[in-house]
């Protein structure tokens, strides 16, 4: 998977990739998860070995002040997130089927640009 469109090399990039539509797009509590933390500046590109055969969604935090979490401003993000396939964002995050994508091969690739809304 690669990355692209951080507005800045601050913090980190919270990776959470699932197979489970309930767990989408926090994926924090899916015991069958596949998650990576990675630093901004090294960003691109990540892999996920081991991954089934099905098929499966991914978000992205760019979690700038390290904190772990989403932070708000209202009901607006205040640091980028990013989903696979990219799907329009209109209010709230997209469902599951949106940013699904089959893994049916043994090498799959995706690219999440950033969005950011402030």
């Amino acid at each position: 998977m690669s990355i692209y469109g951080l507005r800045n090399m601050k913090g980190n990039v919270l990776i959470c990739v699932t197979a489970n539509p309930r767990f989408f797009p926090d994926c924090s509590k899916d015991p069958k998860s596949f998650s990576a933390n990675v630093p901004a500046r090294n960003s691109a590109p990540v892999s996920f070995r081991g991954l089934a055969q099905g098929t499966y969604a991914i978000s992205l935090l760019h979690d700038e002040n390290g904190n772990g979490k989403m932070d708000m401003a209202v009901f607006i993000p205040k640091e980028g997130f990013g989903f696979s396939r990219n799907p329009a964002i209109v209010t709230g995050p997209p469902k599951f089927k949106a940013a699904a994508f089959p893994i049916d091969a043994a090498e799959v690739s995706q690219r999440v640009k950033m969005k950011y809304m402030l």
